[in-house]
């Protein structure tokens, strides 16, 4: 294995990295926000793998990097971008992730038709093995016991109240809504410049279809 990869029982999250100038900020200073509001239930995981929207150019629409998790804390928009103190989500809060150095997978992770990416949760084999982002969706037991092992971790790290993270057995559309896994629906693109809006009511998934052509992503 290619020394900084993960290994195959290492808790991967896939993370939209909105610009490459974002790709940059992990590169040069090592680390990765993420808006609270819009974030996973559980960053407590061993690597972050960064999919790469339309923004990249010839290298959009999928997954060439990731990077070992190093450690998170809950700050400021303000406090990441100290030369943005005026912008409008300045005061918001952030995870910031604390990243190693960013490492090359042996073979990119096309986007096939999952154009439009922000949150998923897979493993390290899932991961290396994979040639879409399809493929790193777990199915039927090996997603109950990914979702113990993130409930874990979160309990153990994120200081999570054993009540807020539901045990086993979860019903398969709570358990994909939890993982991340609604192939069928095209997720929206976390974006910090505009107003929060109020949550939709969950609906029972359709079947899935082929994702539009992703619009160019505004600035977090």
């Amino acid at each position: 294995m290619m020394s900084g990869l993960p290994s195959p029982t290492d808790l991967i999250l896939v993370a939209f990295m909105p610009a490459p100038r974002d790709m940059e900020i992990a590169r040069l200073l090592g680390w990765y926000r993420i808006p609270l509001r819009t974030a996973p239930k559980v960053v407590a995981v061993d690597y972050l793998a960064f999919y790469q929207p339309a923004s990249f150019g010839e290298h959009k629409w999928q997954i060439e990097t990731v990077a070992r998790v190093q450690g998170h804390e809950l700050t400021t928009r303000g406090e990441l971008f100290k030369d943005q103190r005026e912008h409008p989500r300045a005061g918001e809060e952030y995870f910031k992730v604390q990243l190693g150095p960013l490492v090359q997978l042996p073979r990119p992770v096309q986007a096939g038709k999952w154009k439009r990416v922000t949150f998923l949760y897979t493993t390290g084999a899932h991961l290396l093995g994979a040639d879409t982002i399809n493929d790193l969706t777990v199915h039927d037991e090996q997603r109950q016991l990914l979702w113990h092992a993130l409930r874990e971790r979160a309990l153990a790290a994120q200081g999570y109240r054993a009540a807020e993270l539901p045990e086993l057995p979860v019903g398969p559309e709570i358990l994909a809504l939890f993982l991340g896994m609604q192939g069928a629906k095209e997720p929206e693109v976390p974006d910090d410049t505009k107003e929060p809006k109020e949550p939709k009511e969950l609906k029972e998934p359709k079947e899935p279809k082929e994702l539009k052509e992703p619009r160019e992503e505004d600035e977090r």
